[in-house]
């Protein structure tokens, strides 16, 4: 597949001798919903500022739909649509009418199907019925939607969302998973960042994870889970006396919430049947032993050795 988005070395070093980001290598294929995980100071949004054009990288190279940057940004960047950091928004102005300012700006934009496609995008993102309220009014969800409907307003070969659903209630977060999945089946290619690990994995077809600056596994989101291994799992009404004895077996990890007893998965020296023969053997009622199939979280948590910060 085409790389919507390639940098090669990609390095940021800021005064002080702080390393953001230390040279990465990084390929989002052409028609991916991508997902961006790292937890907090990462370098995911100073990577994607370095690809905007936002800050000069120190060292190494990027491609944006196959012009380098920055040199190239100025044709590609209308190709482009972005919601990085939040919405900058006129508090005095409504909804509609930030819109109206957000395509004026734009020079491609055809002003004669500027408030029909005004119109078409507050309607995609469910902002219909508010759009002639001001934007100072909006709740931090309707102004997240607001924002990226200023990336909708025309279509675009790239959409850059950095935490696109921060402020939504769960139903506005479903909303916005379906959102992505149809501008992904029209064509347009999907970079997301998001601390939204179960998010992620929903709706994203490739992810990359970063810490402290590097990349440390890119792939697809079925490759990288895979490359976990899953939590073994008891359930049984006997929960102490199980992670007494799962302890004792040399089961790492043990956690207990209710019924439910998970831990590291056994060694390859250690058969798990032997491990549930000892349950049996130690008086514990089962009522389910196994390993559930890894999540991205657990190949989150293996890959970086730490788990996800909310700020990220």
């Amino acid at each position: 597949m085409t790389a919507v988005i390639a940098t090669r070395g990609l390095t940021k070093r800021y005064r002080g001798g702080r390393l953001a980001v230390d040279r990465l290598d990084l390929n989002v294929p052409a028609g991916s919903v991508f997902g961006f995980l790292g937890p907090n100071g990462s370098g995911k949004t100073t990577t994607i500022r370095m690809l905007l054009g936002l800050i000069e990288p120190t060292a190494g190279s990027a491609t944006l739909l196959g012009g380098p940057v920055p040199r190239a940004l100025h044709g590609v960047l209308p190709r482009v649509g972005a919601l990085i950091e939040g919405p900058a928004l006129y508090g005095f102005l409504s909804g509609r009418e930030n819109l109206l300012r957000y395509d004026a700006a734009d020079p491609l934009a055809d002003p004669r199907t500027r408030r029909t496609r005004v119109s078409a995008a507050l309607d995609r993102v469910g902002l219909a019925a508010a759009a002639g309220r001001k934007a100072s009014a909006y709740s931090l969800g309707m102004k997240q939607r607001l924002g990226l409907a200023s990336a909708l307003l025309r279509p675009r070969d790239l959409l850059v969302l950095d935490e696109p659903t921060n402020g939504l209630d769960p139903q506005g977060m479903r909303e916005i998973r379906t959102l992505v999945r149809e501008l992904a089946a029209d064509g347009t290619t999907v970079f997301l960042s998001s601390h939204l690990l179960d998010e992620i994995e929903q709706v994203c077809t490739h992810a990359a994870v970063m810490t402290r600056g590097r990349l440390v596994a890119e792939g697809s989101v079925a490759e990288l889970a895979a490359g976990a291994r899953g939590r073994l799992v008891v359930l049984t009404p006997d929960p102490a006396d199980a992670a007494r004895l799962l302890a004792e077996h040399g089961v790492r990890g043990v956690t207990v919430d209710g019924d439910r007893v998970t831990g590291d998965p056994p060694g390859p020296g250690t058969d798990p049947a032997d491990l549930s023969a000892a349950l049996v053997h130690g008086g514990v009622r089962l009522r389910g032993f196994g390993t559930e199939r890894a999540s991205l979280e657990d190949a989150f948590v293996a890959l970086t050795g730490e788990g996800f910060d909310v700020a990220g």
